[in-house]
């Protein structure tokens, strides 16, 4: 039995499957395709967490974690060309690890997405939330304290989990919602919507940047 846990799936059994009726359209260009790319690079965090890590903790030497950083997804990028020319059909690192591991790596590396997702999606959410009430408290209105965050957050003064007086994080939750409803719509509106607010994005952090260099040149 132990044996069937490392049996692999055949490159053809995979390449047949990929040619049935229920393949997946190809829809997306390279301008979506490279916006789905830099929409996960550019994250929620990137407008607090940079400022808040090189004033508090890393200074200057934050660029040098980001040059690391960058030299590793490069290597990434790298094997997954790599497995993709291999491997042309759906399914990411789950077919890529079923077709060269065996089963019990592909199931280990199936729910690793699945939690890499989940967590991610309620971080993203999360900081969607606090960007969102933050703008709300900018023209005098508030989410209530119940509906305004998360059940318990951990404080690092106390070293645990201390409640936050709120049942749900209404804003969290209703990003969640409405961009579930963009996936099930299909995947070429999803994508032309991430592409729309990765230009947002961009043309913030240009921005951000020009207003610096700007404060610089002009000190």
């Amino acid at each position: 039995m132990a044996s069937s846990w490392f049996t692999c799936k055949p490159l053809a059994v995979l390449l047949e499957e990929a040619r049935g009726e229920n393949r997946l359209r190809r829809v997306l260009g390279p301008v979506q395709l490279t916006s789905l790319g830099i929409g996960a690079v550019i994250g929620a965090g990137i407008f607090v967490t940079t400022g808040v890590t090189a004033r508090q903790t890393a200074g200057p030497a934050l660029m040098l974690s980001y040059v690391v950083a960058g030299l590793v997804c490069i290597l990434a990028a790298l094997c997954y060309a790599e497995f993709a020319s291999m491997v042309p059909v759906a399914g990411s690192a789950y077919t890529y690890a079923y077709a060269t591991l065996g089963e019990l790596f592909a199931w280990i590396i199936g729910w690793d997405l699945i939690l890499e997702y989940a967590v991610s999606s309620a971080t993203v959410a999360a900081g969607w939330s606090g960007y969102f009430q933050n703008l709300l408290g900018a023209v005098g209105r508030e989410v209530p304290k119940l509906m305004a965050g998360p059940v318990v957050t951990y404080d690092p003064a106390l070293g645990r989990l201390v409640a936050t007086g709120s049942l749900i994080n209404l804003p969290a939750l209703a990003i969640v919602v409405l961009v579930t409803a963009v996936l099930v719509v299909g995947i070429r509106e999803s994508a032309n919507l991430n592409t729309a607010l990765v230009a947002i994005k961009l043309a913030a952090v240009l921005f951000v940047i020009g207003m610096f260099t700007g404060r610089r040149t002009t000190l």
